[in-house]
């Protein structure tokens, strides 16, 4: 089992830009310290949601400012992005990093972000297989063209090759973001695991972990690879002594931040879309998810990976809106939570 932190970069109400920017990179800092295994970076336009909006631009930062701790996106928006110049960005972190990178996309939302970039609702609703598949190709290839409906380009080879990395890794991970059961199969075909939401308990997982191992084995996947699939887990993380103090932290502080950053997000087409209710979606979180004292946190953990077959977690750590109460978190899951999971 492998725990990280999900770094949202989230802007608290009464907060600046340039405080969440800064709370999500000393919180990736301590994630180094304390022995979390990865840092996954959120991506967000134009939303106090979530203030970076290139996860692989915080990625190449952090992975000059870290030494151990591998460094993912979760996610890159692949429809608002061209698949080569995301593949050249990645192979060149795998490349410099000596391997620490992790590649998360997924296809977004209908959000503004397509009118914006130019790439267009099409390009959410039926582009994201084309793209994805012209991604892995150039991440696996030493040369690679295009002939899609989207992309078409003649053969040009691939700078730098993620094989030339001094690591054992041949190139970096991909993993997908999954919603769907679409999208489920999307990423089984491939072979490439699935980054799950937050929203979802283990029931919900576990139901789509093995959508994926069927799907896998139904396109060819080797049973040794299908069963070895290592999977991701967003959830939150808040460790107090006692539950409720704990509980009490995120539902001060996660509601007004949940208001205000979801309520901004607008769509490209005027199509209707309902928010969840701020205060009912954290108390959502706090009991699906480790918030509570450490062994709570660690047994919960544990439940999930064993009722699921999710073998990574990706926890919010900065739900209380503070620094000084994020690096606390995050230190005490590492001190605290993770050799009880060893």
């Amino acid at each position: 089992m492998r725990v990280g932190s999900f770094v949202l970069g989230a802007q608290f109400p009464g907060q600046g830009q340039g405080e969440a920017l800064h709370r999500a990179v000393r919180s990736a800092e301590v994630a180094d310290e304390a022995g979390l295994d990865t840092v996954w970076l959120a991506e967000h336009h134009f939303v106090p949601y979530g203030t970076c909006p290139s996860a692989v631009t915080l990625a190449a930062l952090l992975l000059g400012r870290t030494r151990r701790v591998r460094v993912g996106t979760a996610v890159s928006v692949l429809p608002t992005v061209h698949p080569v110049a995301l593949g050249e960005q990645a192979a060149l972190l795998h490349v410099t990093s000596g391997g620490r990178f992790s590649l998360g996309v997924g296809r977004g939302g209908p959000w503004v972000d397509l009118e914006v970039f130019g790439a267009g609702l099409e390009a959410y609703e039926k582009g994201f297989g084309e793209s994805l598949d012209l991604l892995v190709r150039w991440l696996r290839e030493p040369a690679v063209g295009a002939v899609g409906d989207r992309f078409r380009f003649r053969e040009v080879p691939v700078v730098p090759r993620p094989s030339e990395s001094l690591s054992e890794e041949p190139g970096p991970e991909v993993v997908v973001a999954c919603t769907s059961p679409a999208g489920v199969r999307t990423a089984a075909e491939r072979g490439l695991a699935m980054l799950l939401g937050m929203h979802v308990g283990d029931e919900e997982k576990a139901e789509m972990v093995a959508l994926w191992r069927r799907h896998a084995r139904a396109a060819g996947h080797p049973a040794d690879r299908v069963r070895g699939a290592a999977h991701v887990s967003a959830g939150v993380c808040q460790i107090a002594d006692r539950r409720t103090d704990a509980a009490e932290t995120l539902l001060k502080a996660m509601p007004g931040w949940l208001r205000q950053g979801l309520g901004a997000h607008v769509t490209v087409d005027g199509r209707e879309r309902r928010m969840r209710d701020p205060h009912a979606y954290t108390e959502l979180l706090c009991g699906l998810h480790p918030v509570g004292p450490p062994r709570l946190c660690a047994d919960r953990l544990a439940a999930t990976a064993e009722r699921t077959g999710v073998s990574r977690f990706a926890l919010l750590v900065e739900g209380s809106g503070d620094l000084a109460a994020t690096e606390e978190n995050v230190r005490r899951l590492g001190a605290e939570v993770l050799p009880r999971l060893r």
